[in-house]
């Protein structure tokens, strides 16, 4: 427990041991440190508990706000002020921050962490783009948002599994092969026509010569199963490629054609009819979805016996569910809203305990030259996700596609991507963690200032305050991520950070020889921003550079 913990543990027993108020209610209290310099005035802690338990104990908030400033001490206040209709203004002492500093400097990323937390086995399912081509780029703000998510969440303490679900069953490979089998055919005989609802991309056109060249026309005479196999295969090479290029390492890469062949989507059924939301209809399979909230029923197995897609999903689910996993999270574009209820309906029918979480993301835009880009391969324009890192690089590509809520619309603006200044974010946050970097280097240089560590924590003044204040509060944000899912929030407050610190090093010299004392608190402050940049970067899987 951190002494800022520490400070509002002591409040809320105040609270519990003088107002009686129940548990729930306590919980809806705030008690958060203020981060905000034009709010510098409004104390270090704000707390709204006057206002909570109003309604409860029937009286006015400031008559409790009152009681609780005459009565609530603690030996790290300075004081406390009642704010408007009964909003708490708690004042620290410098001590706390000394405090604060060396708790830092010594636990250092444990600071961020919690012992009590209740670890669980998460298994987070994202991208999963069908094996017929390479990523499109809309693909990477699912998969950013999936990377770092699980990224947080191991280094909460869970147990993660991040996850690619292969969709190599089904009509999509079916089509990849007679596609794929078409251009080799056109290598050999040129008058061969592209069928019409085939994938017309370059790439297999590319893979066809490549064959071609590797095994010569004799590869034509395969079957087109063989075929299908083949170019699916190499189309799974070029998405681990491309995923890898991200930063992404997916521990599972799951196979839904392992569904089929296993006979775990004929289990499942059976076990849905067995709980009675399966019956026939017009010789297909349906499911009572409207059993669950949904506008009408949906089919399982077609009239013709093949199957929906939505079939091996409810095989998928239990799947995940027999590998002992607490909570299933899974990212879908925003198209995919309906279906997203759908899972849950399956969850619920098939009576699993597991929690099931759906992210939607919404569309991705790209503009250059204040103009939206058309998508068009054909006009030479980016439409991959490869495009996308090798024109701005991983680090852009992956902060740019995260710097926006999920269910926001989100505008990739290519010319700003490029810009090597302080308007490019990713670039702003590099360079304040390089300035960190060369501040220590310089200290190297000056014996008074060798060996920088937790015990100089009593020399951090009033200038460190917010600046820690701002380091500290990075434990509550990942809590709440861990949480709320909401990874866009990490981005937020990497950008704050950078901008925080270069406020603080445009106001205040850090090596001062005249000032010894005050050069080695300000040190150990530089030491513990490096080190929460370094783990701000690690999470959202950006490089640390060590120049700009």
């Amino acid at each position: 427990m951190n002494i800022i913990e520490n400070i509002s543990h002591d409040f809320n027993q105040f609270l519990t041991k003088n107002f009686a108020i129940p548990q729930d209610l306590l919980n809806k209290c705030s008690f958060d440190l203020n981060i905000d310099p034009a709010k510098a005035d409004f104390g270090d802690i704000n707390a709204n508990c006057a206002m909570i338990l109003a309604k409860k104990l029937k009286t006015n908030p400031r008559n409790i706000a009152k009681k609780i400033q005459d009565n609530f001490t603690h030996d790290l206040i300075d004081k406390i002020e009642v704010a408007g209709p009964g909003f708490l203004n708690i004042f620290l002492k410098n001590e706390a921050y000394q405090h604060l500093a060396e708790q830092i400097a010594t636990q250092k990323n444990r600071f961020f962490t919690s012992d009590t937390l209740k670890k669980k086995k998460y298994n987070i399912e994202f991208v999963s783009a069908n094996p017929t081509g390479p990523i499109h780029f809309g693909h990477g703000r699912g998969g950013i948002i999936g990377d770092v998510l699980g990224n947080i969440l191991t280094f909460l303490g869970h147990d993660v599994t991040k996850e690619y679900y292969i969709n190599d069953a089904g009509a999509q490979i079916k089509k990849l092969g007679i596609s794929f089998k078409t251009r080799l055919e056109q290598l050999t005989k040129k008058d061969i026509e592209m069928p019409q609802d085939a994938y017309h991309g370059e790439y297999l056109q590319e893979l066809a010569k490549e064959t071609i060249k590797t095994f010569g026309p004799e590869i034509l005479e395969k079957s087109e199963t063989y075929l299908a196999n083949y170019a699916k295969e190499k189309m799974l090479e070029m998405i681990r490629k491309t995923v890898s290029e991200y930063g992404i390492t997916f521990d599972v890469w799951f196979s839904e054609k392992s569904l089929h062949d296993s006979g775990a989507i004929k289990k499942s059924l059976e076990l849905l009819k067995k709980r009675g939301y399966l019956y026939k209809k017009d010789n297909a399979l349906w499911f009572k979805s409207t059993e669950f909230g949904d506008d009408k029923d949906r089919v399982i197995i077609k009239s013709d016996g093949t199957p929906t897609y939505a079939a091996p999903d409810i095989a998928y689910l239990e799947n995940k569910a027999e590998r002992g996993f607490d909570h299933i999270v899974m990212m879908l574009g925003h198209d995919h809203h309906s279906y997203a209820v759908r899972l849950e309906s399956f969850r619920k029918a098939l009576g699993l305990k597991t929690a099931l979480t759906i992210i939607l993301f919404q569309l991705v835009k790209m503009k250059e030259g204040g103009q939206q880009v058309r998508m068009s391969k054909r006009a030479g324009n980016i439409v991959t996700l490869d495009d996308i890192i090798e024109t701005v690089g991983k680090d852009v590509a992956r902060f740019f596609y995260l710097n926006r809520k999920a269910d926001a619309q989100l505008e990739f603006d290519l010319d700003l991507a490029l810009k090597k200044s302080d308007e490019n974010p990713v670039y702003y946050i590099q360079y304040a963690y390089v300035r960190t970097r060369s501040i220590l280097e310089k200290a190297k240089f000056e014996e008074y200032l060798n060996k920088i560590d937790n015990s100089d924590a009593k020399y951090i003044n009033s200038s460190e305050h917010m600046l820690l204040k701002k380091i500290a509060s990075l434990k509550q944000l990942l809590e709440h991520i861990g949480e709320s899912f909401q990874t866009h929030s990490l981005a937020y407050y990497t950008i704050e950070l950078a901008n925080a610190f270069h406020s603080y090093y445009n106001k205040n010299r850090v090596i001062v020889s005249e000032n010894p004392t005050q050069s080695r608190g300000r040190l150990l402050l530089i030491q513990e921003l490096k080190k929460t940049f370094e783990l701000c970067l690690d999470l959202l899987g950006l490089s640390k550079p060590k120049k700009m």
